[in-house]
C-alpha cells in the first residue's frame, strides 16, 4: 500500500518541506561545485548519481517573481532530500537604484 499523501501540505512550499520530510525527503541539498551536497557537509553527489522523485511549482499571486520550484531529490545510495529553486528576488526596491551590476544587464 503506498504512503498516504497529503494533498493540501503541497499548496504552500513550508508545506511541501513538512510533508516531503515527514515521507523521508529529509536531507536539504545544496548546489556545490557542479553537484549537490546535503547542507552541513558530506560527498558532492554528481548529477548521474541522483535522480528527480517529484517537483512541485509555487508561484506568488499578485507578483510573477515570486516563484519557487521544490525538488524531491534521491541520490543512487539513498540519500533523500529536497533542493528549493527559489527565483531570485528583484534588486530594485522603491526609492533605490539597483546595484550597478543590476543596471549593466
Amino acid at each position: 500500500m503506498p504512503p498516504h499523501i497529503n494533498a493540501e501540505a503541497y499548496t504552500t512550499l513550508a508545506g511541501a518541506l513538512d510533508e516531503l520530510a515527514r515521507r523521508g525527503f529529509t536531507a536539504r541539498f545544496q548546489v556545490f561545485d557542479g553537484g549537490l551536497r546535503a547542507a552541513g557537509g558530506g560527498e558532492t553527489m554528481r548529477p548521474k548519481d541522483l535522480v528527480i522523485r517529484e517537483y512541485y511549482r509555487f508561484e506568488g499571486i499578485s507578483d510573477p517573481d515570486d516563484m519557487a520550484i521544490l525538488y524531491a531529490i534521491e541520490s543512487t545510495g539513498g540519500v533523500r532530500g529536497t533542493l528549493d529553486a527559489s527565483a531570485p528576488r528583484s534588486p530594485r526596491r522603491p526609492g533605490r537604484r539597483p546595484p550597478p551590476a543590476a543596471r549593466a544587464a
